[in-house]
């Protein structure tokens, strides 16, 4: 990008020029990483390859992401991200040494860094070590994975559960492994990247349906479920980058109604909905065995790092002997299924923190949209977006929050539509009230002034 830019331009100006040349440059990268429509002539030795194809630093996307920070330079906007938070990141988080309002972490029940959660992580590392050191199918299994399965299962009412080192490794191995060639994937337009991917590995035709739009989900199964042999349906029990939810008793109409499986994806939605805290299947009151498959992460709600599926036992069993991101991946450390374990027994034991929670959002949520400031389609359960509609704009306001004393964290093109970028603020059950007002009093203020 030149460093030219004309003298006397206003600011705003300044920002459009800059936005539309990052777009056009951003597209070419784009552009240029997609299959050729010919296959080019090999070339007759090594040194006719263009460096483009053997060096890192020439790659499309690094070029990519150089264009971003440069563009965000020249407007004297800092880079949000890989900052360092020192300690704990509950209600509060210490950065360089400076106390901030945290709404950038998903702590939503405030127990990573309870003690009595600690407490459990460090037994277990003094009884099992921090590693198990093989795959739980051959020497690493542990008694904590077993009861901490157990206890996610009576969670659901399922029958059995199956524990993943990774939320992102869970959807993809439990999609690429029950699904093939013969088969269908249809999932929400606002799935996880997890979705897709596990999707696309497994071999089965890909269908996207708008965002909770069950009248066009109906009509893609009506005409289409007579082609394939199995067709799975995947939504989120909580959409983590909108904060809204859907219609699940629809849903489970639908999964009878056209014989198909139906996914529910709860990283964000477990401990945070429902009476108890228990999830969309709490909140609508639903049984178990209403939706096939289960999934949910350990690192949100309760505190600690892993995915997990609950649903039949013979759903665990082929997960637990074909899913390739269990066997062969080494079995979850011990103090971290220890950690989710607790924060899972405290869930029960003090239901008072999802409804401290769910009271944090709806404040945050009906304060941000008296301000005049657009929250989408946020439901105000555990999170927020604040739509700036444009990356600069949510760039910009991220930093004045940041100078004034609030951290959270801006998505910005190509991460969403440069339409939707937006700030996306976590509450907790931890925040106070008088802090859920002061955060979104400030935000007000960088809104407007932005």
């Amino acid at each position: 990008m030149s460093s030219r830019i004309p003298k006397g331009l206003s600011r705003t100006v300044k920002e459009q020029l800059i936005q539309r040349v990052l777009e056009r440059r951003v597209q070419r990268m784009e552009d240029y990483g997609r299959p050729a429509s010919k296959k080019p002539a090999a070339p007759a030795t090594g040194d006719a390859i263009d460096e483009r194809f053997w060096r890192f630093d020439q790659h499309p996307v690094y070029q990519q992401m150089q264009l971003l920070r440069e563009g965000a330079a020249k407007l004297g906007i800092s880079d949000p991200y890989f900052r360092v938070h020192e300690g704990v990141a509950g209600a509060t988080v210490r950065i360089a040494g400076r106390l901030y309002s945290n709404f950038s972490s998903y702590n939503y029940l405030g127990y990573c860094g309870d003690p009595r959660v600690n407490a459990a992580a460090l037994r277990e590392i003094e009884a099992s070590g921090t590693s198990v050191s093989a795959s739980r199918v051959v020497s690493g299994e542990r008694g904590i994975h077993r009861r901490l399965e157990r206890a996610l299962a009576q969670a659901y009412g399922a029958e059995d559960c199956v524990a993943f080192v990774s939320g992102h490794a869970t959807n993809v191995s439990t999609l690429a492994q029950l699904f093939g060639p013969r088969d269908l994937v249809i999932h929400d337009a606002y799935a996880h990247n997890s979705v897709v991917v596990g999707a696309q590995l497994s071999g089965a035709k890909r269908l996207p349906f708008p965002h909770g739009d069950l009248g066009s989900l109906d009509e893609i199964l009506s005409t289409q479920r007579r082609h394939f042999e199995r067709v799975v349906v995947v939504v989120e029990g909580l959409y983590g980058m909108d904060g809204d939810f859907p219609d699940l008793p629809e849903l489970v109409r639908l999964r009878r109604k056209h014989k198909v499986f139906l996914m529910v994806d709860e990283a964000h939605s477990f401990g945070t909905m429902g009476p108890r805290g228990l999830g969309i299947r709490d909140h609508f009151g639903l049984a178990a065995d209403d939706v096939d498959i289960w999934m949910g992460t350990l690192s949100k709600s309760l505190a600690s790092c892993g995915g997990f599926v609950a649903g039949t036992r013979a759903l665990v069993e082929q997960l637990k002997f074909q899913s390739h991101g269990f066997l062969y991946s080494v079995g979850m450390p011990p103090p971290v299924a220890a950690a989710a374990l607790a924060a899972l027994q405290l869930l029960h034991a003090e239901p008072e923190r999802p409804t401290r929670l769910q009271a944090n959002a709806r404040l945050f949520l009906e304060l941000a949209q008296a301000a005049g400031i657009d929250t989408g389609p946020s439901r105000g359960v555990a999170l927020v977006p604040a739509i700036t509609g444009s990356s600069i704009r949510a760039a910009r306001i991220a930093q004045a929050l940041f100078e004034r004393g609030v951290s959270v964290h801006p998505i910005v093109y190509p991460a969403v539509a440069e339409n939707a970028a937006r700030l996306r603020f976590f509450l907790s059950a931890d925040h106070g009230e008088e802090q859920v007002r002061s955060a979104v009093e400030t935000l007000a203020t960088a809104w407007h002034e932005a």
